[in-house]
């Protein structure tokens, strides 16, 4: 099998640690997100003879699609299955059939804004006041350590917010699975509060004496001939030490350049670098090469939450720290002309009014009237000399004045465009998807009986946001107008 030259080169350099592995078509699209254990063994692998010969259409298809291939080093296995389903769902790859879903890895939330705080396995982060430990790829292991640290700190199930003798009334917990009982006054709420600390620490990985107890146990079970009860504490064992160890972290999708690539086209410093922002002001018959370049995108559905994102790479290097997002302003129907409009000329007002550094290039996403749209609104702001490029998304062409230039795909020119145009796309994408989520997680008050449309303007208009409504105290939302009590029981009971 003929292989690229840069393709060699990157499987000689491959290293023997896992990660995630990523493969790109000839216009630089990102169409396989893989994870390995071992990088060298697992990307190797694909380029052996036999696995033309024997592999299903699919995987063959796939090879022979392969024209340049990145790789994310990381430092477990956990962590490369965790990066390898945000990469996923960040990028959509047409050969990823699977984790295309929204499936996401349990967490454990402990409900430190309580009075007695209890642990919930949950799926979401939210910056709630709440510690949270995970994610984890196991559930199993999950699971375990959720059932142990609320049976071996005497952490409260029910879900009361504070438990009172009503609560215990109908509740054994404190009998058949050794709860502290806080409602009935058996700990006060500093000594439920210290069960708590120890329960963290443990999650942290703090408190290894507890599973070397553990262990001890088994391990006189065993030798007491009780093999059924060290085989429970064998598994259980099993699973807290692989729920403490996995502690996982996701992979920055920022990539890393280091041993054959940046994984994603955000920072990514390609081999390309400054020979691709010379080739590209060659290409375009720039004065000088585009030593700062800026591009935007649009994002929205039927012009509900339309969004603008701009991000900025110098020397062909993307720069995060220089990315802007915008909430559009000015429209409410599907119009990504105008959209871009609205974005450019937001951005460029900015730059003259504080006396910014000015692109040396502007790349919009689309084709030609969205390109014209950016020189329109430039030239409006006396910027006319400010040079606007677009990249269409069908056939790669790239628009310029009045050319229309079609470079291989291979051309690092038109590599530092793909990888700049994509960065906007998901840039824009992201900010496009939080929006929704705000407005989904805002719509849980329409699920309260006495929350009509005005009430829920009052509220929102007092908090700000369901995220800080969940964190204030029941007697904060009673002082509400029209709220009272009960009703306010009733909201933090739902937004627990």
């Amino acid at each position: 099998m003929s292989l690229p030259e840069q393709i060699r080169r990157k499987l000689r350099e491959l290293p023997d640690k896992p990660g995630c592995y990523l493969m790109r078509d000839r216009h630089g699209r990102i169409i396989y997100v893989g994870k390995a254990a071992s990088l060298r063994h697992r990307v190797r692998s694909y380029f052996h003879r036999a696995t033309l010969n024997r592999a299903d259409p699919k995987i063959r298809g796939l090879v022979k699609s392969i024209a340049d291939l990145d790789i994310i080093v990381l430092r477990s296995e956990a962590d490369a299955i965790l990066t390898e389903g945000k990469l996923i769902k960040d990028y959509r790859p047409r050969y990823n059939t699977l984790f295309k879903d929204d499936k996401r890895f349990p967490l454990l939330r402990i409900e430190l804004n309580q009075p007695f705080p209890r642990i919930r396995l949950c799926r979401f982060q939210r910056n709630d006041g709440a510690a949270y430990f995970g994610p984890y790829t196991s559930s199993a292991a999950a699971r375990a350590a959720l059932e142990f640290v609320e049976k071996n700190y005497g952490l409260r199930k029910c879900a009361a917010l504070i438990p009172g003798a009503a609560d215990h009334t109908h509740c054994i917990n404190d009998i058949v699975r050794f709860c502290a009982a806080p409602c009935i006054g058996k700990t006060t709420p500093d000594e439920y509060r210290r069960r708590v600390a120890e329960a963290c620490a443990f999650l942290r990985g703090e408190r290894p004496a507890v599973l070397k107890e553990m262990q001890a146990a088994m391990e006189t079970a065993a030798q007491a001939l009780n093999f059924e009860k060290a085989a429970a504490l064998r598994d259980t064992l099993r699973l807290l030490y692989l729920a403490v160890k996995q502690r996982a972290h996701i992979g920055r999708t920022s990539g890393r350049e280091a041993n054959a690539g940046r994984a994603t086209d955000a920072g990514r410093a390609t081999d390309t670098g400054r020979a691709g922002v010379q080739a590209l002001g060659t290409a375009l018959g720039l004065k000088r090469p585009p030593h700062v370049i800026e591009a935007c995108d649009i994002s929205n559905i039927s012009g509900t939450l339309a969004v603008g994102s701009l991000v900025m790479a110098v020397d062909g290097i993307p720069k995060p720290a220089r990315y802007r997002r915008f909430r559009i302003k000015t429209l409410q129907t599907a119009d990504d002309a105008r959209m871009m409009a609205e974005v450019i000329r937001r951005r460029f007002t900015r730059l003259r009014q504080e006396g910014a550094y000015l692109p040396d290039l502007v790349l919009v996403d689309g084709g030609l009237i969205q390109m014209r749209a950016a020189e329109a609104e430039l030239a409006n702001l006396g910027l006319a000399d400010i040079p606007v490029a677009g990249l269409a998304k069908r056939f790669e062409n790239i628009f310029f004045g009045r050319r229309i230039l079609a470079l291989t795909s291979d051309s690092p020119a038109l590599k530092i465009l793909q990888r700049l145009r994509d960065e906007a796309h998901r840039f824009a994408l992201a900010y496009h998807r939080k929006l929704r989520a705000k407005r989904i997680r805002e719509s849980r008050l329409d699920d309260i009986p006495g929350i009509g449309a005005a009430r829920k303007q009052a509220i929102l208009r007092k908090f700000g946001s369901v995220a800080r409504l969940s964190r204030a105290s029941e007697q904060a939302i009673a002082a509400l107008p029209g709220v009272g009590p009960a009703l306010a029981r009733l909201i933090k009971q739902t937004l627990v």
